[in-house]
This record gives structure tokens, sequence and C-alpha cells, in this order.
């Protein structure tokens, strides 16, 4: 049997007119995340550790930021795609576990939706998608209000 973990970063500045999305959910915000897709950090930051654990590069080579067709893309597909490269290898997620880092707005409310989210995106029990949230006590851009960072982590095995 094989294990191996990943992990992934992504982090995308507040703007104005887009709806927020976190983890494949719509949140009430009064700003949206920048980004050539949706923005969605923690979508992008579970799929990076996915495919760090599976050594199939990183997001923006399999998700170009620089081509028309990824231009708004919703994030879920993203997801999905990368589960579907994982499953080419016989590779099966054992857990994720990750955190989103903002000061606003509140997760806890969005949570269990994003759970539910990112486990049926990959096919797997939401038990092993943990989803946290924390501050940095207002320091940095995410402590001024700037911005959204997520980190992820997965562990993969394969038999």
């Amino acid at each position: 049997m094989k294990i191996r973990v990943g992990q992934g970063f992504d982090v995308h500045p507040f703007c104005e007119n887009k709806i927020l999305k976190l983890g494949g959910v719509e949140v009430e915000y009064p700003f949206g995340l920048r980004g050539h897709s949706d923005g969605d950090v923690l979508l992008h930051a579970i799929a990076d550790a996915i495919l760090g654990a599976v050594g199939l590069q990183d997001i923006g080579h399999h998700f170009p930021p620089d081509i028309e067709e990824t231009l708004g893309l919703d994030s879920k597909i993203i997801l999905t795609t990368v589960r579907d490269e994982l499953l080419k290898d016989n590779w099966s997620i054992c857990n994720i576990d990750s955190t989103i880092i903002c000061e606003k707005p509140k997760i806890a409310p969005y949570r269990d939706k994003m759970s539910d989210c990112i486990a049926q995106c990959l096919g797997i029990a939401s038990e092993q998608v943990q989803v946290k949230a924390t501050t940095t006590e207002k320091l940095g851009f995410t402590g001024r209000g700037e911005g959204i960072a997520a980190l992820a982590t997965c562990l993969v095995m394969k038999e």
C-alpha cells in the first residue's frame, strides 16, 4: 500500500460586483474574490493538495490562468476534474483537512455545507472533509480585510 500527503495554498483579493464562493458554496458578503476562475480559494487549495499528493503538478498547470476556457470557471469543475485524474491511477482520498484564513465573513454558518459540497465533488463522505477557519488577529492582508487565504492537506492511498 502507498500512502502520500499533499498540501495546497491559495489566496485571492476581494473585489466588487462578484459573488463570494468558498468551498463551492455562495457566502453572503458584499465582496467576492478576484480570480481568473470564480476565485474559490478553498477549492483551489484542496485541488492543489490532491494534485501534490499524487504528483500531478499544480492547479495552474491543469487550469492555466491565461486561457479563455478557464475564465470564470466554477471551481467545482476544477475539483471534479482533479478527482477524475486521481481515480485514473487508482488513488483514493483518506481525508482532507483545510483552513480558511480571514477576518470576515464568518465561516461557521457555512462550514457543514462546504464540507458536504467538497465531499460530493470528490465522491467521498463528508466526515472525510474538515473545514476550519481562523483569523490573523487583524495582521497582514487578511487581517486588513483585503482578501482570503486557504490551506489544505490531503492524505491519499493506493493499494
